[in-house]
């Protein structure tokens, strides 16, 4: 027997039947961030027990280097005597919870501190602030990084970039269609296009897109996450790092997925129930971020910057001072960060650094 439609699904249904099919992007939002029922305003749905695992949640390595790496930011801009740290999507709080602790070896630099995280998820604030709990460096909830005071400030996000939703068209013969979601004859969710093309879209293409194949499918971001990023860097001086998977230049073809319980899943299943997600186009963050003035670094694969930043150092010291198998798990942890293929995250994430052009090449971004 089917279970019964969930109350995002029959909102979503509403709204298809109301005003006809539905912009995968607006899907994508819906699913994910609405009010009440949204994939990440109402659920933790990270580690073992939720749908998938980040870097932080691997190995406490990860954000102990994120940590090292602010640090060393902070005393490229001249160490001023106030900075924002900011990050974009903290999960659960472990990346800054570990970062924090890192950087105990730098007291002026924690006195300099105030950390703002920015989540739009009741359930992941009070994870964060059960993680955070104790902490000597003052800490700031905000919905939008709109909403997180002016000033110098470093910003980091990890995996945040993938869960913005992105839009789609599809090549026609006579040009690109958006690509929508609809109700078929069975009362399923399928992908359709609009029976129109999108007037003009053909020539805002680089020439490689614009000679796609009939039925290709490009995808594509808002530009105002990045924008807002590089405003930040030039108007009160600081950095970003971006961390996230993708690919390094802009091109054809669907990314889009979903995943629940660590298994794959069908994007149009369980609306709000499971995670969606793209890669990243870091060709196109780049060029919205260098719109402002800023200046991007990279994108390098997150093995180059871990390798840069003495992850295998840090392995070797944690190893020196546990069992067998505890050194296995870290030996386990390091492979799946800096290791290539399926199964590891060294080459498919890539690492983006973000700075006003007057501050050089930032910490792990140099060869």
């Amino acid at each position: 027997m089917d279970e019964a439609p969930s109350p995002l699904e029959l909102d979503i249904r509403r709204r298809i039947e109301a005003a006809g099919p539905m912009p995968v992007s607006q899907y994508m939002a819906l699913c994910l961030l609405d009010p009440q029922h949204g994939y990440y305003t109402t659920r933790n749905p990270l580690g073992a027990g939720g749908d998938f695992t980040t870097s932080p949640e691997i190995s406490q390595m990860f954000g102990e280097l994120i940590g090292i790496w602010m640090a060393a930011t902070w005393r490229q801009l001249g160490s001023p005597e106030s900075i924002r740290i900011i990050e974009l999507g903290p999960g659960r709080g472990t990346m800054m919870s570990d970062a924090l602790r890192a950087v105990k070896v730098m007291p002026a630099f924690r006195a300099a501190a105030v950390v703002d995280l920015v989540d739009v998820s009741p359930t992941l604030r009070a994870e964060q602030q059960r993680t955070l709990a104790g902490s000597s460096v003052p800490i700031l909830w905000h919905t939008t990084l709109d909403d997180v005071p002016r000033g110098p400030a470093i910003i980091v996000a990890n995996e945040f970039f993938d869960a913005l939703p992105v839009a789609q068209v599809v090549k026609k013969g006579n040009g690109w269609h958006e690509r929508q979601v609809a109700i078929d004859r069975d009362g399923k969710f399928i992908f359709t296009i609009a029976a129109a093309p999108l007037p003009h879209f053909d020539k805002l293409l680089p020439p490689q897109i614009r000679a796609a194949a009939d039925d290709a499918i490009l995808e594509w971001r808002a530009d105002s996450s990045a924008i807002e990023i590089g405003r930040r860097v030039m108007d009160g001086g600081g950095a970003a790092l971006i961390i996230d998977y993708g690919h390094e230049e802009s091109s054809i073809g669907e990314t889009l997925q979903a995943v629940g319980s660590h298994a794959f899943a069908d994007p149009l299943s369980a609306p709000g129930e499971i995670d969606l997600t793209a890669h990243v186009d870091f060709q196109a963050l780049a060029q919205a971020v260098e719109s402002t003035g800023a200046r991007a670094h990279g994108p390098i694969m997150q093995s180059q910057l871990l390798r840069r930043l003495g992850i295998q150092t840090r392995a070797a010291a944690l190893k020196a001072n546990a069992g067998p198998e505890g050194a296995a798990a870290i030996d386990g942890a390091l492979a799946r960060l800096i290791g290539f293929g399926r199964s590891a995250m060294g080459d498919l994430f890539k690492a983006i650094g973000i700075a006003h052009p007057k501050l050089g090449t930032l910490p792990g971004f140099d060869s």
